[in-house]
């Protein structure tokens, strides 16, 4: 089935103009200012007029099997359903185990990413968890990377914060090691997805590797850098020297209170400090547990990260004066380079027919295509999950 969106507005995530836009199967065939196709069955005509096409979002960081349980087993949070991300213009997901890697597996995290890809997105995930030793599916990092296809890095691995295994620098540059040579076997980034927690040592860990060891500092994607201020002016430093830096969209108001700061305000006063956009992404944490301690380490309070905050930070950032397609970035073209997703990102000829209509004036969610099929349209779910 061919689908051709006709006179659109296309941010590619640069805006290039209003343009036609033809869609074969799953990828993008062509984009030009006028496309001409005889009126067929395999046609699917979409109006494009006073909407905006921009790439699917990609959130880079989900618990998407779950994760949680850091108050008893009645605490688990709840798996992901697919039209979570559709109806949020979530088109690629990558998966991760949190704080719980006993009873949260890789099977279950594979299982679950293999289950929304079968539904109608692309889903791939890391290896491991918080704790050290990584707990990997084939007993190797290189070999989890090598031998299956949707794995692409490791993480999320846990540091300075008390819920972590406490690891070593020879420890955690073992990790990176591994996966940097894994990834560099099997075609993919193997990046080290790092949860930072709110000790004081912030990002000293991966600083001291990269100082002491042939590591470079880009093996490395620490998250929730805005969870304190004290940590955001750690990770600005660690941006300036050629890091990236990952802002944690979903949030409750006690954590802004308590000093997390603002996802569009965190991108606002890294760009003052000097650092490139494209050092920056957001991502949702969503299924995660947003817990609250008290300073025993005592759990008082529990929400759960939703998907749809991605989008709600993405709206957020552009009222805070940040340009649409810098805004764009921080969702799309930038972890989707970060990540190694090739394919994802862009409205761009060959790459997959993942995008995003958004009303021209309100920029609601009108339209969200996964790998050229139609999931959301005029804001209702044309795919629902297999049980929802």
């Amino acid at each position: 089935m061919l689908k051709l969106i006709k006179k659109v507005k296309i941010y590619k995530p640069e805006y290039i103009g209003i343009m036609d836009i033809l869609i074969a199967d799953q990828r993008i065939a062509r984009i030009s200012e006028h496309i001409d196709i005889n009126p067929s069955d395999y046609l699917e005509v979409l109006d494009g007029t006073e909407k905006i096409l921009v790439p699917g979002f990609i959130d880079g960081h989900v618990h998407i099997a779950g994760g949680g349980g850091e108050g008893g087993f009645h605490t688990r949070t709840p798996e992901l359903k697919l039209t979570d991300a559709t109806l949020s213009g979530v088109t690629t997901i990558v998966g991760v185990i949190g704080t719980d890697g006993t009873t949260r597996t890789m099977t279950n995290l594979i299982a679950k990413a293999r289950m929304l890809q079968e539904e109608g997105i692309s889903c791939y995930a890391h290896t491991g968890s918080y704790q050290v030793p990584v707990r990997t599916l084939t007993g190797k990092i290189e070999d989890d990377l090598l031998f299956v296809d949707l794995l692409i890095g490791a993480g999320e691995i846990a540091i300075a914060d008390h819920r972590s295994s406490q690891p070593s620098i020879s420890e955690l540059a073992r990790i990176a090691s591994q996966a940097r040579i894994g990834g560099m076997l099997a075609g993919k980034k193997g990046i080290v997805n790092i949860h930072i927690g709110d000790s004081p040592s912030h990002l000293k860990l991966i600083e001291r590797i990269v100082e002491e060891t042939d590591i470079p500092i880009t093996q490395f994607y620490p998250t929730h850098i805005n969870r304190t201020k004290e940590l955001f002016e750690a990770g600005i430093q660690f941006a300036k020297k050629g890091g990236y830096v990952d802002f944690t969209t979903s949030t409750i108001p006690k954590f802004l209170e308590d000093g997390e700061v603002k996802c569009s305000r965190a991108v606002r006063e890294m760009l003052n400090a000097g650092v490139p956009i494209e050092q920056m992404t957001f991502t949702s944490d969503a299924q995660g547990s947003l817990p609250d301690f008290n300073k025993k380490g005592e759990l008082i309070g529990l929400k759960v990260g939703k998907i749809s905050s991605l989008y709600e930070a993405f709206l957020d950032t552009i009222k805070y004066g940040i340009d649409i397609a810098d805004a764009l970035k921080l969702i799309t073209s930038n972890p989707a380079r970060i990540l190694g997703l090739q394919n994802k990102g862009k409205i761009e000829e060959s790459k997959d027919a993942d995008m995003v209509l958004l009303d021209e004036t309100t920029l609601e969610i009108d339209t969200v295509i996964a790998m050229g099929q139609i999931m959301v349209q005029q804001k209702k779910p044309m795919v629902t999950g297999t049980f929802e």
